[in-house]
């Protein structure tokens, strides 16, 4: 049973011309997508106009077009049209609509920021379930709803299909759930109409500038998630300048906020912190409180993770005993920071982490290279059609690293020896100190070449993903899976069988 144009639209200033009875059974915004009975959503992008796809989606079945200026189709005589001054925000207005506000129906935690989002989802997930909650997830890695994972094609989706998730929540009975909240997607309003629980900032470094333009309209697009249009609890990391400045929008709105940070400024700072290979020992100070426990997590940024985490779990009402209950036998996050395990490694620890960012970058060298007892290498590169202008910035934090690696990492449209030139412009002082593999597979071959006894490679920028991108290809490629099989060839099984120096075939990325 679907809704009406009138029921979809009630509130919202448009002019519906047609059939404002017209019953919509489903919501599309791309034409290809269209079923019988479908209002599609005529969406002017950066690149597409969908105003150009409305036949197609009247020929697949769509009765209602949304539209920013109303079409004039020989075949659209019978077909309703809602013309709005916004076609983005009457989607994400009806989309909540058509499914019955789903958000209200559980604790939605919203987080952003640009590093920290994956791995603090994951965190408040497994603090509200040892708190006894049914929970969900939204974000890069995926979506779970329960115990079941699926794959999704956006860290956060378009409304239509966010919608439909919560939706599918709510029918699983969750009470909480933690998703990340691109700039992207408060820019492009797909989280309007949303009701958060929990809004919380991690921080902000160079990303999405191809997007955005400047740090300040980047800025702008995060702190969405605070404004009125977002009414909730706040959770805030005041560890930079940003954090400072959303934190007095906050308290001069009223907020409920809880901030954090590695300045004893903030409600909850750490007052000791020892690293070990394979956990983290704190002392956190939580509004004059301590809590002293170990967590299986590590480097300096799951400090601020884990301290993100708590705030969240105590703006959701959870006991501060039951949140480092919890955060004690929290589970890896899959390619944050993961080792690749094999029965014989030779000695050389090799880690996996997403890190696609200068800042991120540079922390996760950083954590690795305390963990190691001889060198740190790094194999790196920087995706393709995406912001140009931190390619040699990650150049630079590469050069953190004893040695590097410089390979390519999803190229798409770009030449990846070109995107590899950017990245080298940044890494002019570090001569001798790194070298060019183009194929990602024989990049990480030839780190763990160089490796000795005792070093530690990080391999970064792609972490969960198990695919490359080249072109319109979709190549099978995950970093753990690679790294693993290197690691057999190059040191053998647990028996000592050896499977040759060389790396097997791949496919060249040209």
């Amino acid at each position: 049973m679907g809704k009406t144009c009138a029921e979809l639209f009630e509130g919202l200033e448009c002019t519906i011309i047609g059939n404002a009875d017209e019953e919509v059974t489903g919501l599309a915004y791309r034409s290809d997508r269209v079923s019988e009975g479908d209002m599609f959503f005529c969406i002017v992008g950066l690149t597409t106009d969908g105003h150009s796809f409305a036949q197609d989606a009247i020929d697949r079945g769509a009765r209602v077009l949304v539209v920013e200026r109303k079409v004039y189709l020989a075949d659209a005589t019978d077909v309703t049209e809602v013309v709005v001054s916004d076609s983005r925000k009457a989607m994400a207005y009806a989309a909540t609509r058509f499914f019955d506000e789903p958000s209200a129906a559980f604790q939605l935690v919203g987080i952003t920021g640009t590093n920290g989002k994956t791995t603090t989802t994951y965190l408040v997930e497994h603090i509200a379930r040892v708190a006894g909650k049914r929970t969900g997830v939204i974000g890069t890695v995926g979506t779970r709803i329960g115990d079941v994972q699926e794959r999704s094609e956006h860290t956060t989706p378009e409304s239509p299909d966010l919608q439909e998730t919560f939706a599918r929540m709510r029918a699983a009975r969750c009470d909480v759930v933690a998703m990340e909240v691109s700039s992207h997607a408060l820019d492009l309003v797909r989280t309007w109409r949303t009701q958060f629980a929990v809004t919380a900032f991690t921080n902000l470094t160079q990303d999405h500038l191809d997007y955005h333009h400047t740090f300040d309209a980047y800025f702008e697009a995060k702190a969405l998630l605070f404004s009125r249009d977002y009414p909730a609890r706040r959770v805030i990391s005041v560890n930079d300048k940003w954090g400072l400045e959303l934190l007095r929008r906050c308290s001069a709105a009223g907020d409920a906020v809880i901030t954090f940070g590695f300045d004893s400024s903030a409600q909850i700072f750490p007052v000791e912190v020892d690293y070990a290979a394979a956990h983290t020992h704190v002392v956190l100070d939580v509004r004059g409180r301590r809590f002293d426990f170990t967590y299986p997590l590590v480097g300096r940024f799951n400090v601020e993770n884990v301290m993100c985490a708590f705030g969240i779990g105590m703006q959701l009402g959870i006991a501060p005993e039951v949140i480092v209950e919890a955060l004690a036998d929290v589970p890896s996050v899959p390619g944050r920071l993961e080792r690749v395990k094999v029965p014989a490694d030779g000695g050389v620890s090799v880690y996996v982490d997403y890190a696609h960012t200068p800042d991120a970058l540079a922390k996760a060298l950083s954590s690795v290279k305390a963990l190691s007892s001889q060198r740190t290498l790094v194999v790196f590169g920087c995706g393709g059609n995406r912001d140009a202008s931190k390619r040699p910035i990650m150049g630079r934090a590469a050069l953190a690293a004893d040695f590097a690696v410089v390979t390519s990492d999803n190229p798409r449209h770009e030449d990846p020896l070109g995107i590899i030139d950017d990245i080298l412009a940044g890494m002019t002082e570090g001569a001798g100190r790194f070298e060019v593999e183009p194929d990602r597979r024989r990049a990480i071959a030839r780190a763990i070449a160089l490796a000795e006894p005792g070093d530690s490679i990080l391999v970064a920028g792609k972490g969960h993903e198990d695919y490359q991108l080249v072109g319109d290809e979709v190549l099978s490629f995950d970093d753990r899976v690679v790294a693993a099989e290197e690691l057999t060839r190059a040191f053998g099984d647990a028996t000592g069988a050896a499977g040759g120096s060389q790396p097997h075939d791949a496919t060249e990325v040209k």
